[in-house]
């Protein structure tokens, strides 16, 4: 189908309203051609959407908590919460006012292990009960910060190994297992609501490392000698990319349920915090070729903008190349290296990506599964950004 039948942007629009507020469209070709941006254009599909959010909460044994972090469009959140997803986890100060003010209701956790005294402040204002540490200094700012609070719900952040994760988190936060007990004692004394929180990794690939940290936990209150309230698994659930094969999502559920039972937690307020499993195939982003020099395109999105991980840490992602007037390339394959439109030289994305040799000026390239840090990692460096949002049509996956 090419993009000059595309007449009628209310004929290819899908009605479907479920993303509030978004321009919808039939297929990627059709928004393209419709938008006629000039910056990266960002898709998101909410039939996907909405099958992840399902799969957790009907799936999981637990709540389910949706790291902000991950895509904090406010379209998607409103459908996360459409989609029967109450808890949010939260890293910053603005990121609770954002949610606090789109969803009046919903039940925010302040998660990162390390804030500044007024953002706590400010949380316990908007209503915030729940937050993470994992030092006995951060314990004292929050009990400082809150007037010493007698309706805190608490989670220790513990530290563990993450050898099955693709991309470990292990080194920055997380008080180490011979310190915790010390920590648990000292929060129970002071009355708060005890919890717990810990993560595999991001891309964790084994279900099992669920279980082991959840074995560290049970260590862990039985030295202390207290009992736990709630346990945080984290997240890390893994998506497909190419080169990436993780086990169905139930069989980390299972595991999960699994240990609870095993080590008598199964009666705690049990959550869960996805943010890549959540949004990662829900969305895509389109961005177009400028240039092309040999094999080394020249994009209108970089590493700076949605385009972080591919550059920074060579994430693979399913690529798709629609040509200037809306066809799908054809063409032998051939290997090409990106680079993004900013002045920096470290604004490059290696690969090497297998695109059609065809490709030129004005076609565009799809990177599908980046619904998860796309959109949320642009910056406006040089002044390269896009604000083109808009809803399509799940495509069959690619």
């Amino acid at each position: 189908m090419q993009i000059a039948h595309h007449q009628n942007e209310k004929d290819q629009v899908g009605q479907s309203d479920l993303l509030i507020g978004l321009r919808a469209y039939a297929s990627e070709e059709a928004a393209l051609d419709m938008e006629q941006s000039d910056d990266a254009v960002h898709f998101l599909y909410p039939e996907r959407l909405i099958e992840n959010a399902t799969k957790f909460v009907s799936g999981f044994s637990g709540a389910t908590l949706y790291a902000i972090k991950a895509n904090p469009n406010p379209s998607l959140i409103q459908l996360l919460w459409k989609s029967g997803i109450r808890r949010f986890e939260t890293a910053s100060i603005r990121e609770v006012e954002m949610l606090s003010a789109l969803l009046p209701d919903a039940d925010i956790y302040f998660m990162h292990p390390i804030k500044s005294r007024r953002a706590i402040r400010r949380a316990y204002e908007l209503g915030v009960r729940n937050f993470a540490f994992d030092c006995a200094e951060e314990l004292r700012k929050i009990e400082e910060e809150t007037d010493h609070a007698d309706d805190l719900r608490l989670f220790l952040r513990l530290h563990m190994e993450q050898t099955d994760a693709l991309h470990p988190l292990n080194d920055k936060f997380g008080v180490p297992m011979q310190e915790a007990p010390l920590v648990l004692q000292r929060m129970q004394g002071f009355g708060h609501k005890l919890g717990v929180t810990f993560h595999v990794g991001s891309q964790c690939m084994d279900p099992a490392a669920y279980r082991n940290a959840l074995a560290n936990v049970k260590l862990v209150a039985e030295q202390a000698g207290v009992t736990l309230d709630a346990i945080d698994v984290g997240g890390g659930f893994p998506v497909y990319y190419p080169g990436m094969e993780p086990v169905a999502l139930e069989r980390y559920f299972e595991q999960i349920e699994a240990a609870l039972e095993e080590f008598g937690f199964k009666d705690l307020d049990i959550m869960c915090e996805p943010g890549r499993a959540l949004v990662g195939n829900a969305g895509a982003v389109a961005v177009r070729v400028e240039m092309r020099k040999s094999n080394r395109l020249y994009l209108n999105d970089g590493t700076y903008g949605a385009l972080f991980d591919a550059g920074i840490s060579n994430w693979p992602y399913p690529l798709q190349a629609i040509s200037a007037d809306g066809l799908e390339l054809q063409g032998e394959g051939a290997k090409f290296k990106f680079y993004g439109p900013t002045c920096d030289s470290l604004d490059v994305m290696e690969g090497p990506y297998d695109l059609p040799d065809t490709i030129g000026e004005g076609d565009w390239i799809l990177f599908q599964h980046l619904g998860a840090y796309g959109f949320a990692m642009q910056t406006k460096f040089n002044g390269f950004f896009s604000d083109t949002v808009v809803s399509v049509e799940a495509p069959q996956m690619r």
